[in-house]
C-alpha cells in the first residue's frame, strides 16, 4: 500500500491512478495525520504530493516531519519535494525564473527513480515558483533543466527521492516508469490489488461489521448503487433490502425497464415505489437549480423513510459513495473529508434515522466500480450504464420542470441515446445526453414560421468525472441526431452540441 500525502494537488487523483494501474492500493490523506497514524497504516511507501502554495505562506500545508523518519520509502513531487528538503534541513527558495509548462529534463544519473530509462534527456511538465537551492546532508542531483539546476534528487540510503516536476501527467511520457520505479524497485510493492482481490477483502468486511442486522439501500440503477446492492448482497444476502423510488424525472421508459432488468439480473429483495406525484407537484414553479435539488433531496428523503420504516428494524444504511465524491468535497489543503456533496447520497438519513453508514465503494474511481461489478457478474447492461443525476431529469430541463417539458425532453433523449447506441459510441463515452433550454428561436418547418425550443446536445469524455473534455462525435453521427429530433419530437426546432471542456465548465447543465 502506497499512502498519498495531499498538500493540495489539481493532480492528486491523477497520482493516485497512475499507483493504482500498477495494481498497488493507495489511498489520499489529509497532513493533519500523525506519524504513528501513518506507520499504523503500514505503508510500503509515501508520497507527498505537489501544491499551490509556498512552504513559507504563512497557511501552507504542512505535516509531521516525523514521517520522513519512519524508515518508509518517500517520494516528494513538486511542493512534497520541496517540504521534504526544507524539513530535513535543506534551502529552498523563491525561483529567479518561474517555470510552468514543457521542458527538457537532463538526467546526471541513472538508477533510483531513472533505472531502465536510457534516454538522457526527458520532456516533463513543470508547474513551480519555488525551487530547491541546497540540499540537506547525504543528497544528491540527479536531474536537471535549463531553469532548475535541483529538478530531481535521491538520497539513496534513507530511501528519499524528489521531483520538481509531475511524473504522473501524460506530458512527462517516461514518469509512468518513474513511478514505477519507486513503486516496485524502492519500496518493494507487490502488484497484488485487483478488483478479485478487492471484492473478497470488502464482503468480508461488510459481513464482519453488519453481522445478521438488517441493511437497507437506495438503488437508483446507476452502476455505483446496483455494484454497491451486489456486493453487499453476497455478504448478508437477504438481509440487504433495496428501495427504489421513481421520481418521475426519469428517462423514457426507463422505471419500467429498470426494474425488470435488476429483478431479472440481481436476486435481490428491492421495494419498487411510484412517488413520481408527489415530485412534480412540488417541482411546479420552482426555475432555480439548487431549489430543484434540495426540494427533490427533502422529498426522497421523505418517501425513502416510510419505506425503510416498513422494513423495520434496519441498523445500516448503505450508500454508493465513490472517491472522486470524497476528493472533491475536500477542503482546501485539508485532505479527503467525510463530507459528500448533498446530490451524492440520501442528506440525513443516516443520522435523521439513527441508521450506521457504509459505504463499501468509497475509495474506488468509477473505472474500478465497472470493474468490480464484471468480477461481482453484474449484467453488463448495468455495468456500463451511463452516469445519470439523482434530481434525474429535473436538472436537464432548465427553468420550470413541466409535465409537458419532460415529456419533450424525454422524447429527444431517446432519440440522441438511440443513435449513440447504434453508432458504437455508449461505451466510449462517459455521458451522452440532451439539455432542454429555457429559450425558443425562430424555424421554418415547411411553408410555416415556427417558434419553438431549443435543445443542446452534451456528450463528454472522462475517466472519472473530475475531469472531462467534450466528445468529438462525428459530424453525420451529430447530423443525424439533429434531423430526427428536430423532426420526430414535437417542440423543438434548432439542436446545438456544447463544446465546452469541465473545467471551466461542468458536465451537467444545472
Amino acid at each position: 500500500m502506497i499512502v498519498i500525502i495531499d498538500f493540495g494537488s489539481q493532480y492528486n487523483q491523477l497520482i493516485a491512478r497512475r499507483v493504482r494501474e500498477n495494481h498497488v492500493y493507495c489511498r489520499i490523506v489529509p497532513p493533519a495525520l500523525s506519524p504513528a497514524e501513518i506507520q499504523a497504516m503500514n505503508p510500503e511507501g509515501i508520497i507527498l504530493s505537489g501544491g499551490p502554495s509556498s512552504i513559507y505562506e504563512k497557511n501552507s500545508p504542512k505535516t509531521d516531519a516525523g514521517i520522513l523518519k519512519l524508515g518508509i520509502p518517500v517520494l516528494g513531487i513538486c511542493y512534497g519535494m520541496q517540504f521534504m528538503i526544507h524539513s530535513l534541513g535543506g534551502d529552498v527558495q523563491s525561483a529567479g525564473k518561474r517555470e510552468y509548462g514543457f521542458a527538457k529534463l537532463d538526467v546526471r544519473k541513472n538508477g533510483g527513480l531513472f533505472q531502465g530509462i536510457e534516454k538522457k534527456r526527458l520532456q516533463c511538465w513543470m508547474s513551480h515558483g519555488d525551487s530547491v537551492a541546497a540540499l540537506p546532508e547525504g543528497f544528491e542531483i540527479t536531474a536537471s533543466t535549463e531553469n532548475t539546476s535541483i529538478a530531481a534528487v535521491s538520497n539513496a540510503s534513507e530511501k528519499y527521492y524528489g521531483l520538481q516536476f509531475h511524473p504522473e501527467v501524460e506530458h512527462t511520457p517516461e514518469g509512468k516508469d518513474m513511478l514505477k520505479n519507486f513503486l516496485f524497485h524502492i519500496c518493494g510493492c507487490i502488484p497484488s490489488w485487483t478488483m478479485k482481490s478487492f471484492a473478497k477483502e470488502a464482503i468480508a468486511k461488510v459481513r464482519e461489521s453488519v453481522g445478521s442486522k438488517k441493511i437497507i439501500l437506495g438503488l437508483s440503477g446507476g452502476v455505483d448503487s446496483s455494484v454497491t446492492a451486489l456486493l453487499i448482497h453476497k455478504a448478508v444476502g437477504h438481509n440487504l433490502t433495496c428501495i427504489f423510488v421513481d421520481n418521475g424525472l426519469l428517462r423514457k421508459n426507463e422505471a419500467a425497464q429498470l426494474e425488470q432488468r435488476l429483478r431479472q439480473h440481481l436476486d435481490i429483495n428491492i421495494c419498487f415505489v411510484d412517488a413520481s406525484d408527489k415530485f412534480l407537484t412540488a417541482l411546479k414553479g420552482i426555475s432555480d437549480p439548487e431549489q430543484k435539488r434540495k426540494i427533490i433531496g427533502r422529498i426522497f428523503m421523505d418517501v425513502f423513510e416510510a419505506e425503510a420504516q416498513k422494513i423495520g428494524d434496519a441498523e445500516f444504511l448503505a450508500q454508493g459513495t465513490l472517491y472522486p465524491d470524497i476528493i472533491e468535497s475536500v477542503s482546501a489543503f485539508g485532505g479527503p473529508t467525510a463530507v459528500i456533496k448533498s446530490h451524492h447520497n440520501v442528506g440525513g438519513l443516516p443520522e435523521k434515522m439513527k441508521l450506521k453508514l457504509v459505504e463499501p465503494l468509497k475509495y474506488l474511481f468509477k473505472d474500478e466500480v465497472r470493474l468490480l461489478g464484471k468480477e461481482l457478474g453484474l449484467d453488463e447492461n448495468l455495468v456500463w450504464r451511463q452516469p445519470f443525476p439523482g434530481p434525474g431529469l429535473a436538472i436537464r430541463v432548465l427553468g420550470e420542470v413541466s409535465p409537458e417539458r419532460l415529456a419533450i425532453l424525454r422524447e429527444a433523449d431517446a432519440v440522441l441515446l438511440g443513435e449513440i447506441r447504434k453508432s458504437g459510441y455508449y461505451r466510449k463515452l462517459w455521458q451522452s445526453f440532451a439539455v432542454l433550454l429555457p429559450i425558443k428561436s425562430v424555424g421554418v418547418m415547411g411553408d410555416h414560421r415556427t417558434y419553438e425550443n431549443i435543445l443542446a446536445v452534451r456528450a463528454v469524455n472522462s475517466r472519472d468525472a473530475m475531469t472531462a473534455d467534450w466528445a468529438r462525435l462525428p459530424h453525420d453521427l451529430l447530423a443525424n441526431i439533429s434531423n430526427r429530433i428536430i423532426n420526430e419530437v414535437k417542440g423543438v426546432n434548432r439542436v446545438v452540441y456544447d463544446i465546452s471542456s469541465k473545467p471551466p465548465a461542468t458536465i451537467e447543465w444545472e
